[in-house]
């Protein structure tokens, strides 16, 4: 592709400036889906890079947009990020962040923030150099960590209302193609019981009491799931729980854990939560009540979107036309070969793939595993070379 060398010629000269843009987005905290601020920055940079639209979305979510063409593309990467945890468990401000040997450490650097320089760069190259032309291309700055693929649900059913027709999600691949990922389903299972004061136990019914033969079953049922030769195998934990008493005097009440439930193909969501629900005593059925999740939260513009937790698994076949283009689009720009790969944690492709069925690839600098860690990274020169393949893929694309 001839246009090629002059990309990375561009890449070369704006190094600096993608660099520190990526470092005042990390800089900025965007925890809890709270991303106006970070919006707001973001929007600055596509602005300078004179975007022919750009703006807030109902959600709170940031749009920029580059042409009118019939075909569309959407680059989307997530802007908000988890909290920091314990921050004296930080060896380094986790916004502010540090560079040790070319590795930029910081909150949201490899999740995902690290994506979205090369993404906004790339676009403005691409239109710069004709790569654009027949395009409408979107770049997608939303909110994700709390309830994954809502923002994408509501770009093509609410605001915009635009189904593109590929989607690059830019959650971190190691500068590989990833082609799909598990889904997941998140329940609950809600154990009732009848409180008394702790020194009169006797009186009472324990609601945790209730649940550990529950516990014990999810703990042991993983052998039991489903297995897939590209997704891999099903994985189900329990995340969290939740107990309601009087008081640490007292005998519980109310006890509840929550449970990620990951689901490979060939495993049904309500076969899922069967398995859960088949757990419960005998005994204890009119006391357990095991329910899906649903995700009715405000976004911190107010803007209320009702879904399920349900999320389906999704993958592309190596030979998928979006695929091929992102393998080509890698060689292009000198990457070494690597075989196409998939997530192990979960991204708005259960949107875009899984749900809308809209033909979805991952690319992005950065390795997963440091995603939610006090070592959240990523390079620099990946952070930058993305740019040259957000830039070349649409032309490659039919």
């Amino acid at each position: 592709m001839s246009k090629v060398p002059e990309i990375q010629k561009r890449v070369t000269a704006q190094r600096d400036d993608i660099i520190k843009f990526m470092r005042e987005i990390c800089a900025i905290p965007s925890m809890d889906s709270k991303i106006g601020e970070v919006g707001k920055r973001v929007q600055d940079e596509m602005k300078k890079l004179k975007f022919d639209e750009v703006r807030f979305d109902k959600m709170g979510n940031t749009v920029g947009r580059i042409g009118t063409g019939k075909k569309v593309i959407v680059f989307d990467s997530h802007i908000d990020t988890v909290g920091i945890g314990d921050r004296s468990a930080w060896s380094w401000d986790p916004f502010e962040g540090k560079v040790e040997n070319g590795i930029l450490y910081a909150r949201g650097a490899c999740d995902e923030k690290g994506s979205t320089p090369g993404m906004i760069y790339g676009m403005a190259m691409a239109r710069d150099l004709g790569l654009l032309d027949g395009w409408t291309a979107y770049y997608f700055g939303n909110m994700e960590e709390w309830c994954d693929g809502i923002a994408p649900n509501t770009f093509v059913e609410v605001d915009p209302k635009v189904r593109p027709d590929f989607v690059v999600i830019g959650e971190p691949t190691r500068m590989q193609i990833y082609r799909g990922h598990k889904g997941r389903v998140e329940m609950k299972v809600v154990a009732k019981g009848r409180s008394a004061h702790a020194a009169s136990n006797h009186l009472g019914d324990n609601a945790i009491y209730k649940l550990l033969d529950v516990i014990a079953g999810i703990r042991d049922l993983e052998p039991q799931l489903g297995d897939h030769e590209f997704l891999g195998h099903g994985k189900i934990t329990v995340s969290d729980m939740t107990v309601k008493t009087p008081s640490i005097n007292a005998v519980p009440d109310e006890a509840t854990v929550f449970i990620d439930r990951r689901l490979t193909f060939g495993e049904d969501k309500d076969a899922a939560i069967e398995q859960v629900r088949s757990l419960v005593p005998p005994e204890h059925r009119e006391a357990i009540k095991v329910e899906e999740l649903f995700y009715d939260d405000p976004s911190y513009t107010g803007f209320v979107f009702p879904v399920d937790k349900y999320f389906p698994a999704w993958a592309y076949e190596e030979s998928h036309p979006l695929v091929q283009a992102g393998m080509q689009a890698r060689t292009l720009i000198g990457l070494p070969d690597a075989p196409s790969s998939k997530w192990n944690f979960s991204t708005n492709g259960i949107y875009w793939a899984g749900k809308a069925k809209i033909p979805s690839i991952g690319f992005g600098p950065g390795d997963e595993v440091t995603a939610h860690t006090v070592n959240d990274s990523v390079s620099l020169d990946d952070m930058v070379k993305a740019t040259e393949f957000y830039a070349v893929l649409p032309s490659l694309l039919k």
